[in-house]
């Protein structure tokens, strides 16, 4: 697997190979295996009954770049779907084979696999378009082989959303938060005292946990490095995907959210959207789906020139 210049300093093992490494290292790695359990009870419910194998999952640590930081917004890191594989980094200082804080570290694991496991667990199909292989449906999102999207990409500025794919990434990683949250609680995982302390916010993003607009302000500056770009990097996934989420499933599923958000992840993983669109016409008026994410254009005819 090739990867970015990100990635060139760290060393990649696969996530079974790690835990036993910190195993080895005295590092308890209970929450992890109760997490992945947890998972796959959840998962079920939504009919994904095979969750990424252990070996699918590499886990980077053991890093040659001074100050490297790593964690769920580590760059370019996540579910890569033509290898059907997923990049993560051990949190925290990864100048070292074993975590500085190991229970922060067993929760963003936590996190990450149970986040992942519903993008591999999704619905797709791929297409050949001349000598090119193209996912033309991904979940409840689909691109025309020309590769015009089904819904637009939101305003940069928005605070809700009309994009399936910031639906569908909001609903996988409300899932795996919940998960991480109930691996916490039960193994009595807390969080750093201070919002200095990159940690601070680490443990609220894990947990779900954040506040309604996050702004660290100049604390990435303040904490400095990349653990402060971190921190900066996290507070944009949550107001960018996380919190247009919440509002979207507040603006439609008014009373009923966790109604509306099961039906969402159902779909996701069947890539069957009958069921949910019923809901939301019953509730919203005919074509409710389509007047919310239908990109105008989607279903005219192809640019003249378009690949097909």
């Amino acid at each position: 697997m090739t990867e970015s210049s990100e990635h060139t300093p760290h060393v990649f093992r696969s996530l079974s190979e790690r835990l036993e490494a910190w195993e080895i290292a005295g590092i308890d790695t209970t929450p992890v295996h109760g997490g992945l359990h947890r998972a796959r009870v959840r998962y079920a419910e939504f009919g994904l009954d095979h969750l990424l194998p252990l070996d699918r999952v590499l886990v980077g640590a053991e890093s040659k770049r001074p100050g490297a930081w790593g964690g769920f917004h580590h760059p370019n890191q996540g579910y890569r779907h033509m290898q059907m594989a997923a990049v993560i980094t051990m949190y925290g200082v990864m100048e070292r084979a074993t975590p500085a804080d190991p229970g922060l570290a067993m929760l963003d694991v936590v996190r990450a696999y149970a986040h992942d496991s519903l993008h591999y667990g999704s619905a797709r199909r791929y297409v050949l378009v001349g000598s090119r292989v193209m996912r033309t449906q991904y979940g409840i999102n689909w691109r025309r082989p020309d590769g015009r999207s089904y819904s637009a990409a939101d305003p940069q500025d928005a605070t809700h959303t009309r994009n399936l794919g910031v639906v569908m990434e909001g609903a996988c990683d409300r899932e795996a938060r919940r998960i991480t949250r109930y691996v916490a609680s039960r193994y009595g995982i807390t969080s750093p005292g201070s919002p200095d302390d990159p940690g601070w916010w680490a443990y609220r993003d894990v947990t779900g946990q954040l506040g309604d607009t996050e702004n660290p302000g100049d604390l990435g500056a303040r904490i400095g490095g990349e653990a402060g770009g971190y921190v900066a990097a996290l507070c944009r996934y949550e107001n960018g995907v996380n919190h247009r989420y919440e509002r979207w499933l507040a603006d439609f599923g008014a009373g009923e959210l966790e109604d509306l958000h099961d039906l969402v992840v159902a779909a996701i993983v069947s890539g069957d959207a009958i069921r949910l669109c019923r809901w939301l016409d019953e509730r919203h008026g005919p074509g409710a789906f389509a007047g919310m994410f239908q990109a105008g254009g989607y279903l005219a005819a192809p640019p003249q020139g378009a690949a097909l």
